[in-house]
């Protein structure tokens, strides 16, 4: 191994192969593989000597010990960079990163197109209540049509929660596609901004709920959104309403959300992330016929995995030839961040 090489390392999987080519390309990079079960002398081996950890962002899927938080940075002497391996950073603390001088990044952008045709498949899936008329046909109910009437989309509101990648193309959609009137609720977001965005700026998200059709959470899970949508949030919306969400489990109570549906309190919801994944096959929404479900596949598609790992590995090589990374998530951490990597790599980073 040649003196200065750069250490990456991943557990378990990456996004696509595509990830592995383009750091292949670059000699002075070695890529390592971890398991969430690799015996400890191989994990501290890699662990010791590693430069930059290219992160899975589900809970659920990556062992807590190679979690982001501050026991794992404390056996990585030498890490500089954790990069999520979406959009997401569930598996990461900013403030564990930032005390230890170590930058973080996702790849926000990459599964849009992705996210946002799920939010509109669930929409008109809803809309038109197809899982409805679908399960009774294969259940051998014979009922009148009338009784499965839906709504069309065109025309009507809808309300975005979080006015970021995702929520500007589920703005472009709706607009483009139905001739929809957008509001969007994000409060670090300009209404000139807004609206550069197709957007019309609320400036609560009590307004939004009120006048939303549909309701579409499209912003990170952070201490600032978690339990954003409650038991009063639910209340406020319209009775003919529906909830879909394909952000982050926690940001919504699913207690609160299934106690409103049961109440009749809005006409239903779009979940594909959840508290906990993949759910109890005894979850309570799961036993609502107008709840339409998914197990966090919204960007689970071919082309947003290809783009998610394209993006990171192309950032990851900026970061390591001593780039600012454009998707930096914890920007207050660049001074230490230069430090560290010039005594780690021997190069100051660019200001």
């Amino acid at each position: 191994m040649a003196p200065n090489t750069k250490r990456v390392f991943y557990v378990n999987t990456l996004s696509a192969d595509v990830y592995i080519d383009i750091l292949a390309g670059r000699p002075d990079v070695q890529l390592d593989k971890l398991v969430n079960d690799s015996p400890e002398d191989e994990a501290r081996a890699i662990l010791t000597q590693a430069h930059a950890y290219q992160i899975g962002s589900s809970r659920q899927e990556l062992a807590m010990k190679y979690q982001g938080y501050t026991p794992l940075l404390q056996r990585c002497p030498n890490l500089v960079v954790l990069s999520t391996n979406g959009a997401g950073f569930d598996t990461v603390s900013l403030e564990d990163a930032t005390a230890a001088g170590v930058a973080v990044v996702n790849q926000a952008g990459g599964n849009k197109e992705g996210v946002a045709e799920h939010v509109m498949a669930m929409m008109l899936t809803l809309s038109k209540r197809i899982m409805l008329t679908d399960h009774a046909m294969r259940s051998g109910q014979q009922r009148p049509r009338i009784d499965f009437m839906g709504d069309d989309v065109q025309g009507r509101t809808i309300g975005i929660i979080g006015l970021g990648h995702v929520g500007t193309r589920v703005a472009e959609l709706c607009r483009g596609l139905f001739q929809m009137r957008v509001l969007s609720f994000d409060p670090y977001q300009t209404a000139e901004e807004m609206a550069a965005r197709g957007a019309e700026k609320v400036a609560t998200l009590e307004e939004l709920l009120r006048q939303a059709d549909y309701v579409s959470i499209n912003c990170p899970h952070t201490a600032e959104t978690r339990g954003m949508m409650g038991a009063e949030q639910f209340a406020m919306m319209q009775k003919h309403a529906y909830f879909i969400t394909t952000a982050r489990g926690g940001i919504h109570d699913e207690d609160a959300l299934a106690k409103a549906l049961t109440a009749g309190q809005l006409a239903g919801a779009g979940l594909d992330v959840w508290e906990d994944e993949p759910p109890p096959t005894d979850h309570p929404l799961l036993q609502f016929d107008n709840v339409l479900v998914s197990p966090h596949t919204a960007g689970i598609t071919r082309q947003s995995r290809h783009n998610i790992a394209k993006i990171a590995a192309e950032q990851m090589l900026d970061i390591l030839d001593g780039k600012r990374p454009p998707r930096l998530l914890n920007p207050e951490v660049w001074p230490v961040y230069q430090d560290r990597f010039q005594a780690i790599l021997g190069f100051r980073p660019e200001d």
